[in-house]
């Protein structure tokens, strides 16, 4: 009933996001009188900020055409490497790149929204490295005979993709993926695979949400497993090709975060709005850009969700030492040659101080030499991989990271 009724809502919005839209037009042409009037560009102004807020939204692109290295521009190919039910395996590369050129694998959150929201994570390695991502689909258009899709299957799909790469391949986990990537480094090390990651570099991530809780974590400790299951978990409508999966929706992934910060939103589309009444286009583009990015969602099944819940943020399962893969232990202590990085923002509010860097503490085999922290100053959760911060204070500590524990043909081997 849930899913059905937000398909409702989203449908009649729709119709009504186009009226407006028209109408908006309509206020702005200069062949109408409307338009000279004082009132008329600011009723222009208010329809196009509705209908900006509530037209539905597809899957965005990641629109890398180019990059810029030692003051030549390169064309960027962007190509889809390996196909899987749940997720592609993406590469984006360019003719500047040495042959030696480290590659890097990004993990992106299967959190509510696309990959697309680390483009400019992508944008910027991809000036150094050749860069691959994790493409997680839409839980409600992967048909139901696919089958299930969970934590398990998470850190199988990370292995996988980087036997794919190969070996020497570093590897960046944005935010919630964090506890997957470092418990597939744990696996791969224990077996000594020759394509365990040559780095592992966790941003923002909740490795152990007992360290300066946020209230994220707060809600999710509030209630119990029980309470997620029955008031957050929704069955796909018949009209798509996941029919009868059971998700957590993206819309109510959007609607807890957009309620988190709710004033900010608010003054944010007031901005808009003073833009276009003043004529000023382009930043009122900005505004659009990033909304654009920011509500375009998608659904995550529901095992893998509130697996995540259970372990991540209520039991605490990897650093207690009891999380596990297929029925086996993870062991932290198996990571004895893949380089940690840990980065961290000032002013991240979604994954407090301390939470990201528990994670050098479990790797106990593991020499300080090949461990970091960085605390990112001035910076909240999504300046740690977006924006000038990220690209002139962050991104070059990964390269040089990357440099430093490259790994050689012969010792992924060992």
């Amino acid at each position: 009933m849930l899913y059905n009724a937000y398909e409702l809502q989203r449908t009649m919005l729709s119709g009504a996001a186009a009226w407006a839209s028209v109408s908006s037009e309509l206020l702005n042409n200069p062949a109408l009188p409307m338009g000279y009037l004082g009132f008329g560009p600011v009723m222009a102004s208010a329809l196009d900020v509705f209908a900006h807020a509530a037209a539905p939204r597809g899957k965005p692109v990641f629109g890398i055409e180019s990059v810029t290295v030692g003051g030549q521009i390169h064309a960027v190919t962007e190509s889809i490497v390996l196909r899987r039910p749940f997720g592609d395996l993406i590469r984006f590369t360019h003719p500047g790149l040495p042959k030696d050129a480290p590659k890097l694998l990004i993990v992106a959150p299967m959190s509510g929204h696309f990959a697309t929201l680390l483009r400019g994570t992508v944008a910027r390695m991809a000036e150094s490295c050749e860069v691959y991502i994790t493409d997680w689909a839409d839980a409600k258009l992967v048909p139901s005979d696919a089958g299930r899709f969970d934590l398990d299957d998470y850190i199988d799909y990370l292995i996988g993709f980087l036997e794919h790469i190969g070996p020497g391949t570093h590897m960046l986990a944005v935010c919630q993926p964090s506890v997957p990537a470092f418990a597939t480094a744990a696996i791969m090390g224990k077996q000594q695979h020759p394509c365990r990651p040559a780095t592992l570099t966790m941003m923002g991530g909740p490795v152990d949400t007992r360290e300066a809780p946020t209230s994220v974590n707060d809600v999710a400790m509030q209630q119990p497993l029980s309470w997620f299951e029955n008031n957050v978990i929704a069955t796909v409508p018949i009209s798509y090709p996941g029919a009868g999966r059971r998700v957590y929706p993206g819309f109510l992934q959007l609607a807890g975060f957009m309620a988190m910060n709710l004033g900010n939103h608010m003054m944010s589309h007031y901005g808009m709005f003073k833009h276009l009444v003043a004529g000023d286009g382009e930043g009122a583009a900005a505004t659009k850009a990033f909304y654009d990015e920011y509500r375009a969602v998608c659904d995550m099944t529901a095992d893998y969700y509130l697996q995540t819940i259970e372990h991540v943020f209520q039991k605490h399962s990897l650093p207690k030492g009891e999380f596990v893969h297929r029925g086996e232990r993870i062991d932290p202590s198996a990571i004895r040659d893949t380089a940690l990085l840990a980065v961290e923002g000032e002013r991240d509010d979604i994954s407090g101080i301390g939470q990201t860097k528990a994670a050098l503490k479990l790797a106990t085999h593991l020499p300080d030499s090949s461990k970091k922290y960085l605390l990112a100053e001035n910076v909240g959760h999504y300046g740690i991989f977006n924006g000038s911060k990220w690209r002139t204070r962050i991104a070059p500590v990964l390269e040089e990271w990357f440099r430093q524990h490259a790994r050689k043909p012969e010792e992924a081997a060992a």
